[in-house]
């Protein structure tokens, strides 16, 4: 059977999927984070290998790390120079490491929201 961590963008101001976006996945414990993946988002707005499989796939405290604003200048529908949402920090656990974690985002520049999905 295999296991997974992965994610899924929309970008719900323009009703696409959030190509291009940068995103970073975190381990986090008592010492800090660590990087654990880098990834970027392909035209379906998902990355195109999990951000965790299988052995990977440990118990533990994870941050994902979007990067909306960005994202939204590359596009050039940045409303302002100033952005509302910068970075948006996704922290959750994984509690069993032999289930699938699914991590979407919907995003605006001024907005958004995530759900455990399967």
């Amino acid at each position: 059977m295999i296991t997974k961590l992965s994610t899924h963008v929309l970008d719900t101001a323009n009703g696409i999927p959030a190509h291009n976006m940068n995103i970073e996945l975190y381990a986090l414990n008592d010492r800090g984070r660590t990087s654990v993946v880098v990834a970027t988002t392909n035209a379906d707005g998902r990355t195109d290998m999990p951000l965790l499989a299988n052995e990977t796939m440990k118990k533990g405290i994870y941050e994902i790390c979007f990067f909306v604003s960005d994202y939204f200048q590359k596009m050039k529908r940045q409303p302002t120079a100033c952005p509302f949402l910068d970075i948006v920090p996704v922290r959750f656990s994984i509690t069993e490491d032999d289930r699938n974690y699914h991590v979407p985002l919907l995003v605006s520049p001024w907005s958004y929201s995530t759900y455990r999905g399967s």
